[in-house]
């Protein structure tokens, strides 16, 4: 029987698989031990869990499980629209902002398309590229950030879409806004920019992205509801583009794709100002009590704005099973072209003061 490869998408043969963070359940079994002694920080989850708003709405909705959810979202969209001060047909909604990067693929590329985006940007830009067939151009970030003025030059008459990760995952850096303007002023307007702001609610003076939308650019600007909302695990994100681009991404997007227990749990941890504000505290004291034991301990780190540190410890892998041995999971970044660094999110303090420990135990570091 012939390899069913000479049939599939000959795109997809090499085409590497996204690794998450690792499991806490998955490393409880290789390890033996006891799921609730692990402490994740790999994959840049609140600490707090969801909001005390957010559960009570998801037990409300479990009665209705038995029907389909609102296909358009509409309570949502139009509590989104309230708050950011656009109308419904801004607002697209996905399984996480990860579907609305694959909306944009089924919209904007096709075989043999230009996609630009950061040397050290979130994987999944490039994923999402190869499997429409279109070639990623990454923009080499020899100090960590976004070379927007790069990006500039390495547009081609093939460019569809430029992604920008503000702050970037891994690397927590921040694009202002001044050069973000300059970019945008020159980017053709056959180009989709879309800018990636899952952490958005984590900077204390973000970047005014929306002034694109609301001037009808073709700008795309995504969020979720997986980090500060704690609603990782429901898969809930939206998208924000004037609304013609809007109604293009909708003809791309499945019946039902956002469930309705989700729905119901975004809806309610948006009204949830105290419990945002309470994540955002415990994440900037415990980002900066991250760093200040780095500088302690002479480890390079980048400055991040973020829920994670980026952390230079010399060996990546192998730092990352020896914190698992000690049932602590970070995250290490070869997939990243970063073998030398892991990156590590924002716990609770305890947690927090658990990894360090462990970490300066790994590294032999004495402690300061």
């Amino acid at each position: 029987m012939s390899s069913i490869w000479d049939i599939a998408n000959p795109q997809l043969r090499d085409l590497a698989v996204y690794e998450p963070g690792k499991p806490i359940e998955e490393t409880a079994r290789e390890l033996g031990a006891d799921a609730s002694k692990i402490i994740k920080l790999a994959s840049n989850e609140n600490p707090l869990g969801p909001s005390p708003k957010a559960l009570a709405a998801l037990r409300g909705a479990l009665g209705s499980a038995n029907l389909y959810p609102d296909g358009g979202g509409y309570y949502l969209r139009e509590a989104l629209a309230a708050k950011l001060g656009l109308t419904r047909d801004h607002i697209i909604l996905g399984s996480g902002s990860n579907e609305i990067i694959e909306f944009l693929g089924h919209a904007f590329l096709n075989r043999g398309d230009d996609v630009i985006t950061s040397e050290h940007a979130f994987i999944a830009y490039k994923l999402v590229a190869a499997v429409f067939g279109a070639h990623t151009i990454e923009v080499p970030s020899p100090d960590l950030r976004h070379d927007l003025e790069g990006m500039i030059a390495a547009i081609t008459p093939k460019t569809r879409l430029i992604f920008i990760a503000n702050p970037n995952n891994p690397t927590g850096t921040l694009a202002g806004q001044d050069e973000i303007d300059q970019f945008i002023e020159r980017v053709p307007e056959n180009v989709v920019v879309v800018f990636d702001e899952a952490y958005f609610e984590y900077l204390d003076d973000p970047p005014d992205t929306l002034r694109f939308v609301r001037a009808g650019r073709n700008v795309a600007v995504l969020r979720t509801f997986s980090k500060i909302q704690g609603l990782a695990s429901l898969r809930i994100g939206y998208g924000i583009a004037r609304p013609e681009l809007i109604q293009v991404l909708q003809k791309t997007r499945q019946p039902f794709n956002v469930n309705g227990l989700a729905q119901a749990a975004a809806l309610a941890g948006l009204a949830d100002v105290e419990h945002r504000r309470e994540t955002k505290r415990i994440t900037d004291e415990g980002r900066a009590y991250l760093q200040d034991q780095f500088r302690a301990m002479n480890l390079q780190f980048v400055p991040s704005a973020a829920n994670f540190v980026l952390v230079k410890v010399g060996d990546g892998a192998k730092t990352f099973r020896k914190l698992l041995e000690r049932q602590i999971i970070v995250r290490a970044l070869k997939g990243y072209n970063l073998p030398e660094w892991i990156r590590i999110s924002v716990g609770t303090m305890e947690q927090n003061r658990r990894c360090i420990a462990a970490l300066r135990e790994v590294l032999n570091s004495p402690p300061a």
